[in-house]
């Protein structure tokens, strides 16, 4: 059986950082001591000396691009990438080509990821107006959550019937994902920044078509009715200010019915970035205000945000490079989320164990993931060694995801990640994924 022990790291999980010495044996951790000595010739032996050891990452939110947009990413690039950035497990969105919208669809997922993933996989099942038949076949077992597109969807993903909506939130045992924008109110504002502007809009312009107003209007109809009909909802990348208000830190994570989200570009940047990064930070929801991002780090400090994700979402660089009504919203994130948290670590914005609260512990309780998200004795060896003195700067060399970009180039991360196991396995070291995989399905504790 394959072991590796780890010794002298300062191991971060259930609040606490602690020096100690781990052993993996197989696919699980079988030890946590203070000192542990290798039994026999055959155990590897990293020495972690000045690294954090963290709970492999749990991102809840990507969109691999596979089936069907893999000129932009599949579920094999962007994995590798995911890995290199210390994610060991992933939930990838339905609105792909064909949709995530079937049974056979989304086996059809499984199967790819099977062959083809570093990183432990599931894939959420999407809902339409249509669709409510075949979105209570799901095994619950097997699948993280619903995923629903409240407005910026692709093919027929938008669900704007509110009848069916009220069906969804009371018939579904699943966790309901939610992204949200009021349709209807971007669709005017764009109306009057074509006025404005013709075909030329400002990217700055991004922000106000998809709208404070666009959002909190969508995500607080989405509350109020998850509260009418006992729907468990999880509302994905809160990009304003105002909808932090609308969650509340009185219960333990596991016993929340109403849940939320914050993706790292909008703890990153604000809309003072799109004169320099233009199309690069344009993500539905935008980029908002500096004030909208220092009042989201208030609610993910005090705990009315839970979860911290990517919504990694490549697009080619010829894609983005397309005027505003032409190019497509969404950038990679998943090779530098855990670096960019890192560095906000560092600067004292935030502690290490919230960070691994909000990336590891909080979406293997919120999804009921089993055996995974912390560094416990028996649970499965996801696991990263960080170097929180080891500086290396993003450039086109290093980025993994396959389209070859990203919005962090030229920034130099103090932090890197020197391991990523996956299941036991040495999936990574030091900018090179190993390419044999170990990558597992989830399931999930219903």
């Amino acid at each position: 059986m394959r072991k590796t022990l780890i010794k002298n790291a300062k191991i971060v999980t259930d609040g606490i950082t602690r020096n100690g010495d781990l052993l993996i044996e197989g696919d699980v951790i079988k030890e946590i001591s203070e000192s542990i000595s290798a039994k026999d010739g055959n155990t590897i032996i990293i020495d972690a000396e000045g690294k954090y050891l963290l709970p492999g990452v749990i991102d809840d939110q990507v969109h691999f691009r596979e089936p069907g947009l893999t000129h932009k990413g599949n579920i094999e690039s962007e994995s590798a990438a995911a890995v290199a950035g210390g994610i060991t497990t992933y939930m990838e969105m339905p609105n792909t080509s064909p949709q995530t919208t079937t049974i056979k669809e989304w086996e059809n997922k499984m199967a790819i990821a099977a062959k083809d993933s570093y990183a432990n996989y599931a894939f959420m099942f999407g809902g339409t107006n249509d669709n409510l038949d075949e979105i209570l076949k799901v095994d619950v077992t097997k699948v993280p959550a619903l995923k629903l597109f409240l407005g910026s969807s692709t093919g027929n993903m938008l669900v704007d019937d509110k009848e069916v909506l009220k069906k969804i939130f009371s018939n579904v045992k699943l966790r309901i994902a939610l992204h949200c924008e009021d349709e209807a109110t971007i669709k005017a504002n764009l109306q009057q920044a074509i006025d404005t502007y013709g075909d030329d809009i400002p990217m700055e312009q991004h922000p106000i078509i998809r709208s404070e107003e666009a959002c909190y209007l969508s995500s607080s109809g989405a509350v109020e009715l998850a509260k009418e009909t006992g729907g468990r909802i999880h509302v994905f990348h809160l990009s304003t200010g105002k909808e932090t208000n609308l969650f509340n830190n009185k219960k333990a994570i596991k016993d929340k019915q109403i849940t939320s989200e914050v993706c790292i570009h909008h703890l990153w940047f604000s809309d003072e970035d799109y004169a320099a990064k233009g199309s690069l930070i344009k993500w539905n929801p935008a980029v908002k205000t500096a004030k909208d991002r220092e009042e989201i780090w208030e609610a993910l400090l005090d705990d009315r945000i839970d979860v911290i994700a990517t919504d990694h979402a490549p697009h080619t660089i010829d894609e983005k490079s397309n005027s505003y009504l032409k190019c497509p919203s969404g950038g990679p994130l998943v090779q530098h989320a855990l670096p960019a948290m890192m560095q906000f670590v560092a600067k004292e914005k935030i502690s290490i164990e919230k960070v691994v609260e909000k990336m590891c512990h909080n979406p293997a309780l919120l999804f009921g993931i089993a055996d995974r998200g912390f560094i416990r004795e028996g649970f499965k060896a996801d696991l990263v060694l960080v170097d929180p003195n080891n500086p290396w700067t993003v450039t086109k060399d290093n980025i993994l995801a396959k389209c070859g970009w990203s919005p962090f180039e030229g920034v130099t991360f103090n932090s890197r990640i020197t391991h990523t196991f996956v299941n036991g396995h040495l999936a990574y070291q030091n900018f090179k994924v190993n390419q044999v995989k170990n990558a597992q399905a989830l399931t999930f504790q219903r």
